[in-house]
């Protein structure tokens, strides 16, 4: 016996989403009508949803299963007529957005925390995906926001929950739930895109790598497509098994939290390549046998190999790089006369830009990367993308690398995280950088050419974005770039990004930390980090 209940509730403070939704600890989501009233937010705001299709999934932490039953049984209440939902509540954020478009539903809701720790004691989040596939933009968050602070009741079916682990459809009230191989759509498209014949040639020739799925949401993805489909040796995905608390890691691609693959990808006899995703799939790592790839050289080096892929064989219409991220990728457009576009940080900024046909790939400097295929950063896209360049060159990736920097001079850069500082003090500090008038002034013999806050008027909508990061660029094009993180869920995090370029190829192989050492201490000295935070070092350097 089913019914719709309307229950009475009252709003709860902050259920602000941020760029990559709304975040909290499982503590926080766990509390009665917590989840409800954040979900009935999205009903109501997101227009007439009754005989629609909404995608449902997520990256299997903690709390993904019981958040994916209230959501089904408050759809079903609200008119929905039917939901796909991967099968184990399975879903990669780029797999949501392929099902999306392929499928033209009305958008999907999204269970992820991305890159941060899962577990009982640990990070939780949703998001709503507007029917392009995307995440939703501004208009639409604050819309959400705004309901959500005034919300007086919502709408559940009273019901069992359904069976996730078994594919097929089942009734929920009147709405049909679908329970679908959440990685069968999202393989065919990256079959349709990248030239599997020549990777899978490369594997049979001996071609060895590594993929840490990080016991996250790629390892199914990872273990159909690498192993099954492109015949990489059993055992080329680690941590392939996606775990309610990601097997106690932290889900996030860098040098620091993948240091097992790190490892893996150090000395004689190491695989050719070495790759990883985050919690949710839509991050990437790359590395080559003993060389690591900042995630603005794969942007640029991948634009400059794009049409050795079938999917990118006409040429890019545009490309497109959050403003933290470095100018690599601009040097790449210059060369093939397409445009450059600078961005604030957050993947919905991409959306408008792939929607009208002005950008082709699009990367952001923290390990995300992407096409118009999707409207998301895409992990394991950004690795097939790799592999079909390696297969077509025939090269190492540090041999591809260094190529590319004899060809168009290395950006030299590096990003310095201070993880879980004091939100008040954090802001002081931005404050304090926001004041500063520094245009025309010597910093230990660097000119500075201007600072600013960067402001952002999108091309497309017009709509405008404000106080995006503190920018510092020096005469001769080096850049300190300051911003607060909107991922986190306790404290804040300060990201310093530094940038210098190097034309000189007998300079290019120079540590990152000692060629921008003078920079670094610029960064350090003039936002005051040691006194203002208590930090004399960052947490984690990339």
């Amino acid at each position: 016996m089913t019914a719709v209940t309307t229950v009475a509730t009252t709003p709860f403070a902050g259920q602000k989403p941020g760029t990559s939704g709304l975040r909290k600890k499982v503590a926080v989501f766990a509390q009665p009508h917590y989840l409800e009233n954040f979900v009935q937010a999205v009903f109501d705001s997101i227009g007439a949803v009754a005989g629609k299709t909404l995608v449902v999934g997520g990256d299997g932490r903690y709390h993904n299963r019981t958040a994916i039953q209230v959501i089904l049984k408050m759809a079903a209440a609200n008119g929905f007529a039917r939901v796909m939902v991967g099968r184990g509540g399975i879903l990669s954020t780029p797999a949501a957005s392929c099902v999306i478009r392929k499928y033209q539903t009305f958008g999907g809701i999204i269970l992820s925390a991305s890159h941060n720790p899962g577990g009982p004691t640990e990070d939780f989040g949703i998001k709503y995906n507007i029917p392009a596939g995307g995440p939703a933009p501004e208009a639409i968050t604050e819309a959400i926001f705004a309901r959500s602070q005034v919300i007086d009741r919502y709408r559940i079916l009273e019901a069992g929950n359904l069976d996730l682990d078994r594919l097929g459809t089942a009734r929920l009230g009147e709405m049909t739930v679908e329970v679908f191989d959440p990685v069968a759509d999202y393989a065919a498209l990256m079959e349709s895109l990248f030239d599997f014949a020549a990777i899978r040639a490369a594997f049979q020739a001996g071609f060895r790598m590594k993929f840490d799925a990080m016991h996250a949401v790629t390892g199914p993805y990872a273990v159909e497509i690498l192993e099954r489909r492109l015949g990489a040796t059993p055992g080329t995905v680690m941590n392939g098994v996606p775990l309610e608390d990601f097997g106690g890691g932290h889900p996030d691609p860098n040098l620091v939290h993948a240091h097992d693959l790190v490892e893996a990808l150090t000395g004689e006899g190491a695989p050719d390549f070495g790759a990883a995703s985050d919690g949710d799939g839509d991050r990437n790592m790359v590395l080559g046998r003993d060389f690591y790839v900042t995630p603005s050289d794969s942007l640029a080096v991948l634009a400059a190999n794009a049409t050795l892929c079938p999917g990118y064989a006409k040429g890019l219409k545009g490309i497109a790089r959050s403003m933290p991220t470095s100018a690599a990728p601009d040097r790449v457009a210059a060369k093939l006369g397409i445009p450059a576009w600078e961005t604030p940080t957050g993947w919905k900024f991409f959306g408008t830009l792939l929607d009208a046909g002005k950008a082709t790939l699009c990367g952001e400097e923290s390990f995300g990367t992407g096409s118009d295929h999707v409207r998301e950063k895409d992990g394991l896209w950004a690795v097939l993308m790799w592999l079909n360049v390696l297969a077509g060159r025939k090269q190492s990736v540090a041999d591809i690398v260094t190529a590319h920097w004899r060809e168009f001079g290395r950006n030299v850069y590096s990003r310095h995280d201070y993880e879980g500082i004091d939100s008040a003090a954090a802001d002081g500090l931005m404050e304090h950088l926001r004041g500063l008038d520094l245009k025309g002034k010597s910093l230990d013999g660097y000119t500075v050419a201007f600072n600013d806050d960067f402001a952002y008027t999108d091309p497309v909508d017009g709509s405008v974005s404000v106080r995006q990061g503190i920018r510092v660029v020096f005469e001769d094009g080096s850049r300190i770039v300051f911003r607060l993180s909107g991922t986190g869920t306790e404290g804040a995090t300060l990201r310093v990004y530094i940038e210098r370029y190097e034309p000189d190829p007998a300079k290019h192989g120079l540590d990152p930390q000692a060629a921008l050492a003078d920079l670094i201490k610029i960064a350090r000295d003039l936002a005051g980090i040691e006194a203002r935070t208590g930090r004399a070092e960052p947490t984690v350097i990339t």
